[in-house]
């Protein structure tokens, strides 16, 4: 399944500036159909285990956990032309984009937990998709893209959000959408550079040539725009994105054999970076908000002359962009003072030191007694639990330590970029540890650990030069640590989905004392 390239092979060996192996590393693997057919095959797979029994469970036909903020909200949007204007939302404290898609799921589903589930199914049916992808990219291995989509259908975390009328899932897709743009940029830059030496043409200018249009960079500024619109932490990797765009862009004039790279960066790609990652996300980011501004009583539409003045130094701007701002001023001061301190401890809520191995998870669910049936006993409990797989969430640290040796050490810009997108969801939320903060948080993270996964699996499987003893040993390995995945997942699946179970089962589910309220 690998086509021609050889198992774990890494970036481009050390060559000369301008050398075309500097600058666009191992040749991709030559089986293109069987790589599509794997990823499609692989998100059906995806799609029968994150919509199998998606309607279940409910609370008595109403939603579960934080579901009952966005499900009602989206219910009113799809029915009221787009925007939810009921007083009782007074303040809702996301951008409208995820709460849009869950109202398409329950336009062509209905308002029940299938039709306000659809669309986050849908959505980690296609970070699947994706995820093989990208890891075939990175890896220049079919098998290893694989691998990385088998890992991402049996985590745990990505599971149960994929199965929630929440914003989550979403935010995942459009972030690790935006990261396959970018490294298809990268990609093409470098092709580009390649044809640009191969004329011989590299030294015309000592910065370089011109790049053209980036429609790559573009696609990638559209998505972080619309992980914004979701959540505004997507604004973390919108900014950790953006450094990452022009250090490639350095680099890759450096590996062309550019005379002076960074000032070549600076003139050349630095104005087109700013409008393919400042101003096309905010576009893309407004863009969400259609429904908001064609409103004649959305939430603060009409405040100005009203709650705020007319005149001042900002009046130049549009009444209704000054509306939207001051809305989300209030929205920034409710997540400000959603302090633990302020707001008294959840049961559930975590600090970030403890996510990179889910030592917290998260209930969602729980109902247990006589009137929950099916597990062959006279007292059953259903359950559900967002929970990492372990066998996947356990080795975190020593996988992303290992990321960075090879970041530092190696200069493998394949780990550095995995640990860019994997850090910009953590190490953000490290500034103010006093904030009420959730598991549920590292579901756009969860991508990038199987990435870095996947990559430590190509190292471990080896080059194809290898001996046949360290290729078998490999194997072995590999094939012992994605199975040992597979099985934790679906040891976990009765409480991942909430089937009933005995309460001695449900008992030895809960492997550490965190895991218990």
């Amino acid at each position: 399944m690998q086509g021609n390239a050889p198992l774990g092979d890494g970036p481009a060996p050390t060559a000369r500036p301008g050398d075309r192996t500097a600058l666009l590393g191992p040749p991709p693997p030559t089986d293109r159909l069987r790589g599509w057919l794997v990823a499609i095959v692989l998100a059906l797979v995806a799609a029968v285990v994150r919509f199998t029994g998606l309607g279940h469970p409910t609370d008595g036909g109403t939603p579960v956990f934080d579901e009952k903020h966005y499900v009602p909200q989206a219910w009113q949007i799809l029915r009221n032309g787009g925007v939810a204007d009921n007083p009782g939302f007074e303040l809702v404290v996301h951008p409208p984009l995820g709460k849009q898609l869950i109202a398409l799921g329950q336009l062509v589903f209905g308002y029940d937990g299938f039709g306000w589930r659809a669309a986050a199914a849908l959505a980690g049916t296609l970070a699947v998709l994706l995820i093989v992808r990208v890891a075939r990219r990175l890896t220049r291995s079919t098998l290893l893209g694989g691998l990385a989509g088998v890992l991402l259908i049996c985590d745990g975390l990505s599971h149960v959000q994929s199965r929630m009328g929440m914003l989550d899932a979403f935010s995942a897709l459009f972030v690790l959408a935006a990261f396959v743009t970018l490294v298809r940029d990268r990609d093409d830059v470098r092709a580009r550079m390649a044809l640009v030496v191969a004329e011989g043409r590299i030294g015309d200018s000592p910065y370089g040539p011109r790049l053209g249009v980036r429609w790559w960079r573009l696609a990638t500024g559209v998505l972080l725009g619309l992980g914004c619109a979701v959540k505004w932490s997507g604004a973390y990797w919108l900014a950790a994105f953006a450094v990452l765009a022009v250090l490639w862009d350095v680099t890759a004039r450096r590996a062309a054999g550019v005379e002076r790279p960074w000032l070549g960066t600076i003139r050349r790609d630095l104005g087109p970076a700013l409008w393919a990652l400042a101003l096309v996300p905010v576009l893309a980011y407004l863009a969400a908000w259609w429904g908001w501004f064609a409103s004649e009583t959305a939430t603060d539409r009409y405040v100005v002359g009203d709650e705020i003045g007319t005149g001042g130094p900002w009046s130049f701007v549009p009444d209704a962009l000054r509306s939207l701002w001051y809305y989300s001023s209030k929205v920034l001061a409710f997540h400000s003072g959603l302090t633990t301190e302020s707001s008294g401890v959840h049961p559930w809520e975590s600090k970030p030191w403890t996510w990179p191995m889910g030592l917290r998870p998260m209930l969602y669910y729980y109902a247990s007694g006589e009137h929950v049936t099916g597990c062959g006993a006279a007292s059953c409990v259903s359950a559900v639990m967002l929970v990492g797989t372990p066998a996947l969430w356990w080795p975190a640290i020593g996988v992303l330590a290992f990321a960075l040796w090879r970041t530092l050490a190696g200069f493998d810009w394949r780990y550095a970029a995995v640990l860019v997108g994997y850090g910009a969801g953590i190490l953000p939320w490290f500034a103010n540890i006093d904030r009420q903060m959730y598991f549920f948080y590292m579901t756009p993270v969860a991508p990038f650990l199987v990435l870095a996964v996947t990559l430590l699996l190509g190292e471990t499987l080896g080059r194809a030069g290898a001996s046949r003893e360290r290729r078998q040993t490999g194997l072995l390995v590999v094939g012992l640590w994605v199975g040992a995945v597979v099985a934790n997942f679906v040891w976990l699946w009765p409480i991942l989905v909430g089937e009933p179970i005995t309460a001695e089962m449900w008992d030895t589910q809960l492997w550490l004392p965190s895991w218990r309220q």
